[in-house]
């Protein structure tokens, strides 16, 4: 049953800390990689009967009735890959090297809160699933406790407070009006009154919360703290799903089947989509820090998905869920490369490398990967997904923010060929001629992101057929 992988989870985490610690010391790592590899395996199979037995009962009584769709199973599948990374370069990182086995425990636990922001279908356990999360996320960043972290999760917590309390708000006014704070009993109240001023105010406050746990525009700026200032392990974790799982899916989950369309929501996820996505775009342009440059660029990135999503459409959304599915990949191998850089060289600043591909070949060129791919260069993901948002647009009629998307997709290859020069390509700078790529603990999982994300390019019809048209459902 679905229920099973928050269940799972927590046991693992429970199972982990008894008293033997030598032996879950040795053990943590591959009951980590378990979880996450079975997790994939799963939701890479539609019908498998695992997903047919919903609902979790204790006794008479009904504990958690989860809702799995193919949009879920997009998600499930995005999480187990970008988990299993993660584990393997919290194994590489020599950050993580005296504390690895309680931050295979953190990410084990940010895992669970996240399987069950996907499987929610009530308000009440979705907004519990989102705070697990968050306060898995403020430890992870934390974690190597110098200034920056402590900032960066200062400035998280702060800003994800405030996000806590809007949708609590929000939570309060839609039970007021519906007397559930279940999906289909808010959908039906908002439907019976669509202009009741405590229904606007509801959702409102829900919208914006949202638009800081998904760090947009003009609610950014804790990201590029928190994502620079966190462990390698954490950063990809944060950049490569946990901002779309709390931010960037409940958004779509709840705009497709709690709020529905008007006019108004629609301008808003345009306007704040297209803001996120050029002031993203053009801040990553004037970083000379790696791992800040790639945190601005998941802003704009995001802000892609939300314009898919404004589009109102089928077709919109389809972009919107593909891209971001596309963006755990790539990200989360862009993220894994800035991971064996800072290690292998000592810094993140992009003014002091040069030519390091010649060194670490296998780094510099899945990173030319990931970055056409992110910049949607054919026949590579992300060219498909930003492709299909973009006639999405023109044909909704919104041509203006259309041709505001290729210009975003100019700008993000102008800063990703800035990166690729400054850090991989031209002669090798002086101080690294002892420099090594990294070992196979983080070259296997850029290799296999890399060659995921030319897969799906290549394999593009069977993607649609078998994850993306059955999403069209939602509208």
């Amino acid at each position: 049953m679905p229920a099973l992988l928050i269940l799972i989870p927590l046991l693992a985490i429970l199972a982990l800390n008894l008293p033997w610690k030598s032996l879950m010391n040795r053990l943590a790592f591959w009951v980590g990689l378990a979880l996450c590899l079975v997790q994939t395996g799963l939701a890479l199979q539609p019908q498998s009967r695992f997903w047919h037995s919903p609902s979790l009962w204790l006794g008479n009584l009904l504990l958690f009735e989860p809702s799995v769709d193919h949009l879920s199973l997009v998600m499930f599948l995005a999480i187990g890959i970008v988990g299993a990374v993660t584990l393997f370069v919290c194994r590489y990182s020599t950050a993580c090297a005296g504390n690895r086995f309680m931050v295979i425990n953190v990410l084990i636990l940010a895992l669970t809160g996240m399987n069950g922001v996907v499987l929610a279908n009530d308000l009440f356990s979705l907004y519990v699933f989102l705070e697990i999360t968050a306060v898995a996320s403020y430890i992870l960043i934390a974690f190597e406790k110098g200034r920056d972290a402590f900032e960066g999760a200062f400035k998280y917590l702060i800003l994800s407070a405030v996000a806590t309390v809007m949708i609590l708000a929000a939570l309060a006014l839609l039970m007021l009006t519906a007397g559930d704070l279940s999906f289909a009993a808010i959908q039906a109240a908002i439907a019976s009154s669509p202009h009741s001023r405590v229904v606007l105010a509801a959702i409102a406050l829900l919208m914006v919360g949202l638009f800081i746990k998904g760090g947009l525009v003009p609610f950014h700026g804790w990201l590029p703290d928190a994502y620079s200032a966190a462990p390698a392990a954490a950063s990809v974790l944060l950049a490569g799903i946990v901002t779309k799982t709390t931010g960037i899916y409940t958004l779509i989950r709840l705009v497709t089947s709690v709020i529905g369309y008007n006019d108004t929501l629609q301008t808003l996820l345009l306007f704040v989509g297209a803001a996120s996505m050029l002031i993203g775009a053009l801040a990553a342009l004037g970083q000379s820090d790696f791992k800040r440059m790639l945190a601005y660029s998941s802003i704009s990135q995001v802000g892609y998905m939300v314009l898919g999503l404004g589009a109102g459409t089928v077709l919109g959304m389809v972009g919107a869920i593909f891209h971001l599915f596309n963006h755990a990949i790539f990200k989360s191998l862009l993220f894994v490369n800035a991971a064996a850089v800072e290690q292998q060289s000592g810094t993140r600043d992009m003014n002091r490398m040069g030519g390091l591909a010649e060194k670490m070949p296998v780094t510099g060129w899945t990173s030319v990967v990931a970055f056409l791919s992110t910049a949607g260069i054919p026949p590579l993901a992300g060219f498909w997904s930003k492709l299909i948002i973009i006639v999405a647009l023109w044909e909704a009629g919104y041509t203006t923010y259309a041709a505001l998307a290729v210009l975003a997709s100019l700008l993000t290859l102008a800063y990703f060929l800035s990166m690729q020069r400054r850090v991989f390509f031209g002669k090798l700078a002086a101080g690294f001629e002892s420099l090594k790529e990294g070992n196979l603990w983080i070259l296997v999982p850029a290799c296999v992101l890399a060659l995921i994300t030319i897969g799906i390019g290549v394999g593009i019809p069977w993607l649609f057929e078998t994850f993306m048209l059955p999403i069209r459902s939602l509208l």
